[in-house]
This record gives C-alpha cells, structure tokens and sequence, in this order.
C-alpha cells in the first residue's frame, strides 16, 4: 500500500521546486511535500561547488520576482551567495518544512483506476498523491566524455559538478577537458595554482567581457529603502538581456555586434597570434552558449598553460596522448564537459494513462505541451521542461511562467470537480510544430556548430526559439479547449 503524504508532490529543490512550493502555499495548497535526493536544498547551486562558480545572468535577474534581494554583493553573484539566497527564500516562506531530504525517486506510475500517481523512492517508500511537479531541471546529471584507457589512469579524476576540495592542486599537472561554462570559471582560478594547465578543446566558445564589478553599499542602501529601486533596475536588466534575443531569434545577422563584441575581447586580451587562432570560433556567434568572462584568457596566456586542440588518442598511467601523437604527462583530469541535458529527461521512469512509458511518449523526440504538460500523462507537469531553456535571460522568469500555468491548471481541475487534467494530443502538435518552425530557422540550428542544446537528430529540443515575453503571454494562464478532463 502507499503511504498517502501529500495530494502534491514536487521532484526537487532548486529554483523550480522551491518557487511551486512558495506559490502553491500562497495559493491555499498546503497539502504538497518536497522530495529531494541530496541532504540539503539548492539544487544546481548546491551541488556545483567549483572554484569561481558563479551565475553568469545578472543577479538581479537570477532570482525569484516577488522576492528581490536589494543586497546583492556583485552584479553577477557568485555560488555561496545565490545558495543562501535560496535558503533564506525558503525559511521566510516556511517552505522548508514540506521538504524530505534524501529521498531520491526512483520511478513513477499512474494508476488509472485510483486516479493517482504511485511515486517510489529509492528506499521503497511510495508515495499516492493525485498530482506531480517535476523541478529536476536540467543540469543534474555530469556529462562525461568516452576517453579509451581512462580506466588505466593513475592519477586522480573529478568532475567539476563534484570538485574535489581534498586534493591540493598546488604543482600538480592538470588536464582539463572541456571548455564550457564551469571551465571558463574554474581555470582562471586554478591556472595560478598548478604548475601546468593544459586545457583539451574540441571547440572554442565565443566570450564577452563580463560586465561584473561589486555593487557599493550606497547602491545596495538605495535598492532596499526606496520603493521601486531594486524592481527598476531588475526591469532594466530584463529588457537589455532581451534586446540579445534578436539575432539569435529573429536573423543571425543581427548579432554581427556581439560578434565584434566577442572579436574584439580576443584581440584585447591575447597578443599571441597562434593562442588567437585558437580560441576564435568559426560558427556564427549564439549557435552555442555566449559565455562571459574578463579572466579566462589572460589564464590561457599564462607560461604554465597550453591550449590543446588535438582531439585525444588515449588516455595511459600517467598521461593523455593526443591524435597528432604529443605524450602530456598529467596528474590529474578535472571534466569541465557540462551534463547530460536532454537524458536528464528520458532517464525519468515515468509510466503514464494505460501502462504507457514517458521513453515511448518521446520516441520521436523529447516534447511537451507549452513545455509543462505531456499528452497520456494526467496531472503531470514539468518546470524547466523541453523548450523552456534559455540562451539570453533568465530561466527563473521561465520557472515563475510555467509555475503560474501549473497552478492554472490546478485550478481548472478544482472549478470542474475533474480528477484529472492533461492536454489534448492536437493541441500539444499544434504548439510543437510552431516551436519547431522557429527553431529550424534559429542560429541554433544554422550556426554551423554542434553544441547540447540539440538531440541525436539535430533537433533543438532544449531552448525557446523567441522572447521570453511571448512565452509569457502564451503560458501564463491555461486554455481549457486545450486539456481533456476526467
């Protein structure tokens, strides 16, 4: 028999998990329970412990809209200061006490006669409530490269979403493979430490000056004692992260500024012609994550560092040996090779209405209704679903949308007296398809790289093809010609 905690449970405690649960309590829904497989709530910002980890979407913007935080240290917080933020949220909205740490779910299954959904946890616990929240977000799960011989490695291995603090990098020989977002950050800050660096790069990224500085006291006074302050200058950032939109959305050609941008950033921090070959890309520029950064090429500068584009043969005892054949003896790999995003959402075991797999749902590709709600499975909603990732603004705006739409959702059910809510099969076409219209179009998939926000088939099925207004204006609130109730 299950053990009937909640009528709602919500997967996890990041910035999706927390805001449901502020917002269902708002909204009179007290009888919810937070599951969370670590011991302490944060989700990505718990878990990414890296040196220099940091949140590259102005502070400001990277939080909740009804909870500002007018004393924000930096323009761009760094992860200490976006964890405590989150804490504090969830002690004053006394969200904490609804949440059960160490409890990983293993599998979830509708049952059709009872009409609720059997949630079992890693101890074998199971839960019945009648719906489920997904909060896992996407970047969960370590992505790790197939390197042959890495078994017979010697030396020491970590990923940067699970740094090891025990080991002393001082004089150490260090690989790094990867060089995305968690890369960008961490070797500026350990370049100085080790005594060689050589940094594995299949393909270089485009990144801008970060415009990151301490904000004064005088400021942050400002931002707390006057009314509006703190919510002015969050608008203000909103509407010049969305202006990034346009090339990527709207024409590739529109971005030839933060092209030239990104080009210049390059030639001002690097004088060495071979190193400048190196890191410029040959894509158009938001085919992959723009990243930001004042620090991460004067690093690859430095004497102790070596920029490496050889893809790699073999990994031996003692060392990585390269495709042109150069033999470079290391002590350590640290990954900087970001996570599995799409298969952070097919590796869910979910079993829908009459016995039907999530897998076979998604068989042609992972997709889902206004990227909250999937055809065959009632009362099941996803934040930070397929389609709802962001290349220019804040996902947390994402998160309050669909969060709005999930409790709109809910309360159709309440105003029917139905049992269950999910949306129409035709609706939820006709809403992928337009999507996908845009997306083919989208500097994503014409940019002429490879990058995670595409599945096996090059589709894009991570990121919104356009403002995060229309998202607004087309989710907030659901369309009960949309949804089937029983």
């Amino acid at each position: 028999m299950g053990e009937r905690t909640a009528s709602i449970v919500i997967i996890g405690s990041g910035f999706a998990g927390l805001g449901m649960a502020i917002r269902l309590k708002e909204s009179g829904f007290h009888d919810f329970v937070v599951l969370e497989k670590s011991e302490a709530l944060g989700g990505t910002w718990h878990d990414n412990t890296y040196p220099g980890c940091a949140c590259d979407v102005p502070s400001h913007m990277y939080s909740f809209s009804f909870e500002l935080n007018p004393g924000w240290s930096r323009m761009f917080a760094p992860q200490p200061e976006i964890r405590s933020y989150m804490e504090r949220t969830a002690d004053k909205y006394r969200v904490r006490e609804h949440i059960r740490f160490g409890s990983a779910v293993d599998a979830m299954e509708y049952d059709n006669g009872a009409r609720r959904w059997n949630v079992t946890l890693a101890d074998g616990t199971v839960l019945t409530p009648k719906a489920v929240v997904s909060g896992i977000g996407a970047l969960h799960i370590p992505s790790y490269p197939d390197l042959p011989g890495i078994e017979r490695f010697q030396g020491t291995t970590f990923h940067s979403a699970e740094w090891d603090h025990s080991y002393d990098l001082t004089g150490k020989r260090v690989a790094v493979i990867g060089t995305g977002a968690s890369a960008i950050q961490f070797v500026p800050r350990i370049a100085g430490q080790v005594e060689e660096l050589v940094l594995f790069q299949r393909t270089p990224p485009w990144i801008q000056p970060k415009p990151d500085r301490p904000i004064p006291a005088s400021l942050r006074k400002v931002f707390e004692r006057v009314p509006g302050a703190a919510r002015a200058f969050r608008n203000g950032i909103y509407w010049a992260l969305e202006a990034r939109a346009v090339g990527f959305t709207i024409d590739p050609r529109l971005s030839l500024p933060q092209e030239k941008l990104a080009r210049w950033h390059i030639a001002n921090q690097i004088s060495d012609p071979v190193l400048r070959a190196k890191v410029t890309p040959g894509y158009t520029i938001g085919c992959k994550r723009v990243l930001l950064s004042n620090d991460y090429y004067p690093a690859l500068a430095r004497p102790n560092v070596e920029v490496e584009t050889s893809g790699i043969a073999e990994v031996r005892e003692n060392s990585v040996v390269t495709e042109d054949g150069r033999e470079h003896e290391v002590d350590c790999v640290i990954y900087g090779t970001g996570f599995k995003v799409t298969d952070a959402l097919t590796d869910l075991r979910v079993t829908g209405r009459g016995g039907v797999k999530l897998q076979e749902i998604w068989a042609d590709g992972i997709e889902a209704h206004r990227g909250t709600t999937i055809p065959g499975m009632p009362n099941f909603f996803m934040l930070l679903g397929p389609n709802t990732g962001l290349g220019h603004n804040s996902v947390v705006f994402m998160i309050e949308v669909q969060i709005r739409h999930v409790l709109s959702c809910l309360r159709l059910l309440q105003k029917r007296g139905a049992d269950a809510i999910e949306p129409r099969p035709e609706a939820s076409r006709r809403f992928n398809d337009r999507i996908h219209k845009r997306l083919r179009r989208a500097v994503w998939s014409e940019g002429g790289c490879q990058s995670w926000y595409l599945d096996e088939h090059g589709v894009n099925r991570t990121l919104w093809p356009g403002h995060t207004f229309e998202f607004w204006s087309a989710t907030r609130k659901a369309d009960p010609d949309e949804y089937t109730f029983s």
